[in-house]
């Protein structure tokens, strides 16, 4: 199968995922980071690791390829580092959600929509 049907591919051990639904059901995976650009918000990196058998590396994914998972509010006002700014978003391992009033805040509820399908287990198709 060629490189363009696979979605990921793990560079240490070769499992390849083909669509992003099967990257998220895969329970071998962790999101456990998120590395922010802040002038372009879709080239941020969400950060995974590979726990299986004696792999665990780390891989990254541009954010632009999970943004479109949420529909919600989106502001348009980067708030970022300013005084209402948890800092969120400078912390690689924090995943939370952020009460600002950013536009960088919806990428933290991204962040909350993976982790649930990978608690799930399911893809993004699955959910009814």
């Amino acid at each position: 199968m060629s490189d363009r049907n696979i979605f990921k591919k793990c560079p240490k051990c070769g499992t390849e995922w083909h669509s992003r639904d099967d990257f998220l059901a895969d329970p071998t995976l962790e999101l456990n980071g998120y590395q922010a650009d802040f002038r372009k918000l879709e080239h941020g990196l969400f950060l995974f690791t590979h726990k299986y058998l004696n792999c665990f590396t780390t891989m990254a994914i541009r954010a632009k390829d999970f943004l479109d998972l949420y529909k919600g509010r989106r502001y348009h006002e980067n708030r970022a580092l300013t005084a209402d700014c948890p800092r969120y978003c400078i912390d690689e391992r924090q995943l939370g959600r952020c009460e600002a009033f950013c536009e960088c805040a919806f990428v933290r509820e991204v962040i909350q929509i993976v982790i649930q399908r990978q608690k799930s287990g399911k893809g993004i198709r699955d959910e009814t």
